[in-house]
């Protein structure tokens, strides 16, 4: 990408997008192309075609999707489908039509076999049955996967899939019904502290192992890997090391200042015991995280403490 390149980051609104839209301005890319929602609805095939013949962007970082908790996915199973397929299918399918140079497809940990080996390796993709309660979403993003690989086959397309593990950072959620783990648990020791709660409850048994990395080394990722990466698949995007949810729990306390004790309702369930990336494909293109967990938290927990 050259610093006049025209750059288009659909969703930059949500976490990863917004991300994204920072790294390239610390880059010094100013030439960056969004519309909201209201301003564009990505489901719409005319209007997403005459966005793309007006603005006629050189790159794009497609981080725009439908997302949710386990209740939601579950629920509106059809939406999470038809949402995310035509989403991606239009901007995709635009970014052919218009000469876009190279695209960058953000999919989600989520699209591998429920029961596949740790660490998750790409090669894992399609070898056996996926978790149920998000298989719309996940079916989605692996067609967007298999939906750049045919453009890159049939057309010659330089476009790109990244599979990111859990995520957290600037613009998270912290609604306790649809949150991930990470932000429902500052939200739930901050309450905790200012209430001055005598315990913090928390789903399962704490031991399931989680992998957690900051919004903005992923922002990172998709920078390096748009200038480095030009092969078919898709690469995970993560930090290599995983954390039980009780030593994220301690860790949040800790950070938080909360005097409480937790307490584990195991009659909740714990989830898959281990999720965790092989991230030894984007290893060896020579990228590294530059955020640990605690630095990270720590600079989360203070944004989200001013705010509140």
């Amino acid at each position: 990408m050259n610093k006049e390149d025209k750059i288009y980051v659909a969703g930059h609104r949500g976490m990863v997008g917004s991300a994204i839209i920072r790294k390239l301005r610390a880059e010094g890319y100013e030439n960056i192309v969004t519309r909201t929602s209201k301003e564009l609805d990505l489901r719409d095939q005319y209007g997403v075609r005459d966005f793309f013949i007006e603005e006629k962007p050189d790159y794009v970082f497609l981080a725009a999707a439908k997302v949710g908790g386990i209740v939601a996915n579950n629920t509106y199973r059809a939406e999470f489908l038809y949402d995310n397929l035509m989403i991606q299918n239009n901007v995709i399918h635009h970014s052919w039509l218009n000469g876009v140079k190279k695209l960058l497809f953000l999919g989600s940990s989520c699209i591998y076999p429920k029961l596949a080996p740790q660490p998750l390796r790409e090669d894992a993709l399609l070898t056996g049955p996926l978790e149920p309660t998000n298989e719309p979403y996940a079916i989605a993003k692996i067609a967007g996967i298999k939906m750049c690989d045919a453009y890159r086959d049939q057309y010659g397309c330089n476009y790109i899939s990244v599979m990111p593990t859990n995520l957290y950072g600037p613009n998270d959620n912290y609604d306790l019904q649809n949150s991930h783990v990470l932000p429902a648990l500052i939200r739930k020791f901050h309450e905790a502290k200012i209430e001055q709660k005598p315990y913090v409850e928390i789903w399962g048994t704490g031991s399931p192992l989680r992998e957690f990395m900051h919004v903005d080394d992923l922002a990172d990722a998709c920078f390096f890997l748009m200038e480095n990466y030009n092969e078919r698949g898709f690469i995970n995007i993560g930090v290599g090391k995983d954390i039980s949810i009780k030593e994220l729990a301690l860790l949040i306390k800790k950070i938080v200042g909360y005097e409480g004790e937790l307490r584990f309702d195991t009659s909740k369930p714990d989830g898959t015991p281990r999720k965790l990336l092989d991230i030894s494909k984007l290893a060896a293109l020579g990228f590294k995280v530059k955020i640990s967990l605690e630095e990270g938290v720590r600079a989360v927990y203070e944004e989200y403490s001013r705010k509140t």
